[in-house]
């Protein structure tokens, strides 16, 4: 992974992905106790980020693989990139999801014309022996959600967009709290920064239980998650960080941050109250850092990922109605 890759994949990103902009509000500064930047990716084609990994990679491949079409593994958020960016390249998709996850990511991504299949991991299934026999049969490509050169690319172009910005904001020292699971937006913002904005700070930031990434770096080599595969932030709980992307993390990014569901869920209510927007929990996750851990931040001002908004309606209302 190096810089020209991401800034390649910008280049086939342009007129496809959203630049999404660069938000604020008061109301969140004050409780940040410093000024507070949303990068609001939830906003993005398909409701998440997910989309640019997905978009590069799929026309990053042959016309002789595309032909054959796409295999992906995914929750929700990177089924519905694959989905998208494969239809727009008239590429078959197939993509393994739980079944048990929500149920409108499952519906939206059979919706943009992907082959769904679901398998049962409450039960101990496992989605790579499905994958594998289904990929050796169609010849299908795999495109995995997170440890993949052209993905992890996408991703970067976020850390771009957000270099780009932060200088237009006059803001060149700060943290960015991105949203972690297998690490490939962290990753990609953390290489994009190293050659753009140097004095941005990427942190990857994770729920509690589901903490691997925090850990890792804090040991120095790959932890691994021991407990369930589900938790209330789903399109970040993976079981440990990338082989390919835990070293760019470890190399470039800050001590990792981990928020309880509690602080979730408030973020959620705050980001609706003050800017208007729907964010998933695992979309949440670096916004209730820059909220609720000022302590533990570096700089005037701090700047979050919002990663994604594709939230079940019922817990959606759940969340805006408890107090």
């Amino acid at each position: 992974m190096n810089l020209d890759m991401i800034e390649a994949a910008a280049e086939r990103l342009a007129g496809h992905a959203r630049v999404t902009p660069m938000l604020s509000s008061p109301f969140l500064d004050e409780i940040a106790g410093r000024r507070v930047l949303i990068k609001p990716e939830c906003l993005q084609h398909t409701g998440s980020f997910k989309f640019r990994g997905a978009w590069s990679a799929v026309s990053g491949l042959t016309e002789q693989q595309r032909a054959k079409g796409v295999i992906a593994f995914s929750s929700g958020n990177h089924a519905q990139g694959v989905a998208l960016a494969a239809k727009a390249h008239g590429c078959a998709a197939v993509i393994i999801m739980p079944a048990d996850a929500p149920r409108s990511k499952i519906e939206n991504t059979r919706a943009l014309g992907a082959e769904v299949v679901l398998y049962d991991r409450a039960a101990g299934q496992q989605r790579e022996p499905i994958g594998a026999k289904m990929s050796a049969e169609r010849g299908l490509t795999l495109i995995k959600p997170y440890d993949e050169p052209l993905v992890i690319a996408g991703q970067g172009s976020t850390g771009l967009e957000i270099a780009r910005q932060a200088k237009d904001e006059g803001v060149d020292t700060a943290d960015v709290l991105v949203c972690c699971g297998g690490g490939g937006l962290t990753s990609g913002i953390a290489l994009a920064l190293e050659g753009h904005a140097p004095g941005l700070r990427a942190r990857p930031v994770e729920p509690e239980g589901f903490d691997d990434v925090a850990r890792s770096l804090a040991a120095g080599s790959i932890q691994a998650n021991s407990g369930p595969q589900q938790g209330l932030c789903d399109a970040i709980i993976t079981p440990q960080p990338g082989n390919l992307t835990f070293p760019i993390i470890h190399r470039l990014c800050g001590p990792g941050l981990v928020v309880t569901d509690a602080q979730v869920t408030s973020a959620m209510k705050e980001a609706f109250r003050r800017l208007k927007l729907v964010i998933e929990p695992g979309g949440a996750v670096a916004l209730a850092a820059a909220l609720y851990h000022p302590g533990s931040l570096q700089g005037d001002a701090v700047i979050a990922v919002a990663s994604g908004g594709n939230v079940d309606a019922d817990l959606y209302a759940q969340v805006l109605a408890d107090d």
